[in-house]
């Protein structure tokens, strides 16, 4: 039996397969442009050409994401003003005034008329925020099903009915639901009215999102940059936008989801990239790691930097030809104390001296009759008595080896750090045999950080646009510096969970993690509606919330479906795989994660029992969808099933219970659809 013509489904597929045309004529447009004429030389015709490539990269058509997800019929033009009757009410129309449909980006057709409207539009605003009590205008929003780009089902919610009684989308609970294989990918379909209020959130202000396992705040995050690129495109354009995980396999994990809403300029990175002025090849135990984390270190940085300038005890002579002119001591003082109560940066400051002296000299010039300009005064700078002076008073200092020096001679350290670390902490961060150069010493990843700083205070740190930095309750006070300095004069947004902080520096509160950030005033959102992790999973590690952060609140999932969860003692490494076995006969990805330590005989059970796997950060295929992942990189990941192995390993893994419990509650929640947890040893008393 042939389907209807006037059938809603047959039409909105009919409108997806024009939409996908229409996505293939402007891509085609942007193909054939011809800029032969259009630029005045070759670097403007690279600029330009480099941008179309852009272009036509983001109007690619994606056949396993669907161009449109949702649809809303206005009452009346959204924007448009209705008029009023002589009672002052707005009369109803009888039908829907504009039917939108709503997706991941702009398509129009040939006449330039909308086929597809953005999602970060305003006027798209009420699919995620409209409700029965405030409809925003809407009298219908309708939601999408789709399998592999192609609509199978449709819901509708009529917002204007007050008879309609309001009800759960199923179609959004599959969409959260559905099986997941490969990278992350993007929520835009599934945005909740909270998520959506942070995510539209001004460019100027700075946002703080805590939020608990399964709540998206990684999501949020991304597509907040998504947005701001969409309503600040030129300004960003202009400044940069920069994306900071974790790890490796994190920024991996992520990597596709702003490509996927055709942002393709965002750049991602780790702390460790940032600051990686030397190669690190060395670490830190515990106590010299959160000592060098520690903000006041950036003043013993500062006080060994400046302890180079000294006030100079001889004036300079200055021979222009026949002429001579002196600048005494207490005059260069002067000068030297001027630029040091200005508070700029060392760099700046030492180069500003030489211009100050050739200026005091070019007004003895002035006063003996003379008329210089600034060609002469740019002469007096270079003149070689001048050049020699500034050497001897503010020397140029290099910032690794000033860190060098500090973490190697007990003596310069304890003469800068005095009042501000104690003889222990300095002992702590003294390296046992100093090095000779900087290539040959072994630095740690917190001694990047501290070189990062000394470079900040001797030049200025480029700043960026916007930064979305992600997992942030693991970042230590200097840490938070370094990104800080990357956003000193534009903004941030800075996701976490104090509960899942499993670094000793970890973060204690968010009002002292913005201070450290420079960013004292950001606002702080927290999210505790559960999308992702299902009701049993998020109950059972929620028993660990007292223990590691007891002032938080608890996620609530949203889920109707319960989840499967079961606790299972085995015997070994064989039982494990065979829970393996029984979540890979389900649909999606699987991650077994276990005590780092616990990996290597986890792999070689594995391959003994014929199971392909994956590490993090490698995407899973439909062949090969397992991934053994050690548990200090399970943090940001998600899986539609887990195999958590041997709890009490976990948290015996870390240095402390409590840094031990915080891995563990992280390994416990990243399963999107069930969670096995198997053991031998007894579980945690405080899970049981």
């Amino acid at each position: 039996m042939s389907t209807p013509v006037d059938d809603p489904l047959s039409r909105e597929r009919s409108h997806l397969s024009a939409s996908r045309s229409a996505l293939r004529a402007m891509r085609e447009d942007a193909e054939a442009l011809d800029i032969s004429d259009v630029t005045a030389n070759w670097v403007n015709a690279e600029v330009l050409a480099r941008q179309i490539a852009e272009r036509i990269k983001a109007l690619a058509d994606l056949s396993d994401t669907p161009l449109f997800f949702g649809r809303l019929d206005y009452l009346y033009a959204p924007g448009a003003e209705q008029a009023e009757g002589a009672d002052g009410e707005r009369p109803q129309p009888e039908a829907a005034y504009q039917t939108l449909h709503i997706g991941r980006r702009h398509v129009h057709d040939a006449d330039g008329d909308p086929m597809v409207i953005d999602w970060r539009a305003p006027v798209s605003q009420p699919f995620y925020r409209a409700s029965k009590k405030d409809p925003m205008g809407v009298a219908l929003r309708r939601r999408f099903g789709y399998t592999r780009g192609d609509i199978t089902a449709y819901e509708d919610e009529h917002l204007s009915d007050p008879s309609e009684a309001a009800r759960t989308s199923k179609l959004l609970q599959q969409e959260i639901e559905r099986p997941r294989v490969g990278p992350m990918r993007d929520i835009v379909a599934t945005i909740q009215p909270e998520q959506d209020e942070i995510v539209r959130s001004g460019l100027s202000g700075t946002v703080c999102v805590q939020g608990g396992p399964g709540t998206g705040k990684t999501a949020v995050g991304l597509h907040r940059v998504a947005y701001l690129l969409y309503a600040h495109r030129e300004r960003l354009a202009r400044t940069g936008t920069l994306v900071i995980g974790p790890n490796r396999s994190f920024l991996h994990y992520i990597e596709q989801v702003l490509p996927a809403l055709g942002e393709l300029t965002v750049r991602q990175a780790t702390v460790d990239d940032l600051v990686a002025h030397v190669e690190i090849k060395g670490t830190d135990d515990a106590r010299a790691a959160v000592v060098k984390g520690d903000a006041r270190l950036a003043r013993v940085l500062r006080r060994a930097l400046y302890a180079h300038v000294t006030m100079p005890a001889e004036p300079v002579m200055v021979v222009r030809g026949s002429r001579r002119w002196r600048i005494p001591a207490y005059e260069l003082e002067e000068l030297v104390r001027e630029l040091l109560d200005r508070d700029i940066r060392y760099g700046a400051a030492r180069e500003a001296l030489p211009q100050r002296i050739a200026h005091a000299v070019l007004v003895q010039m002035e006063r003996s009759g003379e008329a210089p300009d600034d060609r002469v005064q740019d002469a007096v700078a270079r003149n070689s008595a001048v050049k020699a002076a500034v050497k001897a008073v503010w020397p140029a200092v290099d910032p690794a080896k000033l860190v060098l020096r500090l973490l190697s001679d007990a003596e310069f350290l304890a003469v800068h750090a005095e009042g501000i670390l104690d003889e222990d902490e300095q002992k702590a961060i003294l390296w046992a045999k100093p090095a000779r150069s900087v290539k040959s010493a072994k630095w740690s990843a917190a001694d990047a950080v501290l070189i990062d700083e000394a470079t900040d205070l001797i030049q200025r740190t480029h700043s960026l646009g916007h930064v979305v930095l992600d997992e942030a309750q693991d970042l230590s006070p200097m840490q938070y510096r370094a990104v800080g300095r990357r956003c000193s004069t534009g903004s941030a947004t800075v996701l976490g969970d104090l509960a899942q902080g499993t670094t000793p520096w970890a973060t204690r509160s968010w009002q002292e993690a913005l201070t450290h950030l420079g960013k004292p005033e950001a606002l702080v959102e927290e999210l505790t509606a559960g999308f992702r992790v299902p009701t049993d999973v998020i109950t059972y590690a929620s028993r660990l919330l007292p223990h590691i952060a007891p002032g938080l609140t608890p996620v609530v999932s949203i889920r109707e479906n319960p989840g499967h969860f079961e606790v299972r003692p085995v015997s070994g490494p064989k039982d494990v795989v065979e829970a393996c076995r029984e979540l890979l006969r389900h649909e999606g990805s699987t991650g077994l994660i276990a005590a780092d330590a616990r990996v290597p005989e986890l792999a070689g059970a594995l391959e003994q029992a014929g199971i392909p796997y994956l590490g993090p950060g490698e995407e899973t295929t439909m062949d090969t969808r397992l991934t053994l992942v050690p548990a200090s990189l399970a943090k940001g990941l998600e899986y539609d099933y887990v195999v958590l192995d041997e709890p009490q390993a976990v948290v015996d893994g870390e240095p402390d219970e409590r840094t031990g419990l915080r891995r563990l509650y992280v390994t416990l929640t990243r399963a999107v659809s069930g969670l096995t947890v198997t053991h031998t040893a007894p579980l945690p008393t405080q899970l049981t």
